[in-house]
């Protein structure tokens, strides 16, 4: 059982690792391909945030966004890997903060097929987003194992 669990868990983990891997090998002075392709979606969002709550956003560099996604899958998989509830909960960040900027869905009409697209991905992030947490709902229902020492009884007379 135990064997089947860290295939599975590394099985899972490698969609975040190789994600992050490959924005590190293209991540220049510019923040890289990630940068380019995430900046105009996360402006639109914060412009929108930013509409809805009645305040300004903060500016926030795209490079550091970038830099901060890729720590979160990088780290969050590989301590998910052995079995931390800590790095389920930095993938669980990491989705929460990119699911809506990324996949967009509700910027486009129903009938596009821009909508479809974006949906179904956003879709897809959301089945990790709940697999991530019925990993981190079975981690803390399962009792812990308490040694096989045996404990002394009291001698009655």
């Amino acid at each position: 059982m135990g064997f089947i669990s860290f295939v599975g868990r590394v099985l899972f983990a490698s969609i975040f690792l190789l994600s992050a891997y490959q924005e590190f090998s293209e991540f220049g002075a510019d923040g890289g391909a990630a940068a380019s392709s995430l900046k105009p979606k996360f402006e639109l969002f914060v412009k929108q945030v930013s509409k809805n709550i009645g305040m300004a956003a903060p500016h926030i560099d795209i490079k550091t966004v970038v830099a901060s996604t890729m720590f979160l899958k990088a780290f969050g998989g590989l301590l998910f890997i052995i079995s931390s509830s800590f790095g389920a909960v930095l993938l669980l960040v990491y989705l929460a903060f990119i699911t809506p900027v990324v996949y967009d869905f509700y910027n486009y009409e129903m009938e596009s097929q821009q909508f479809v697209v974006l949906f179904t991905k956003f879709s897809q992030n959301l089945a990790l987003f709940g697999a991530l947490l019925f990993f981190l709902g079975m981690k803390n229902s399962i009792p812990r194992r308490h040694s096989k020492r045996r404990t002394t009884k009291a001698k009655t007379n």
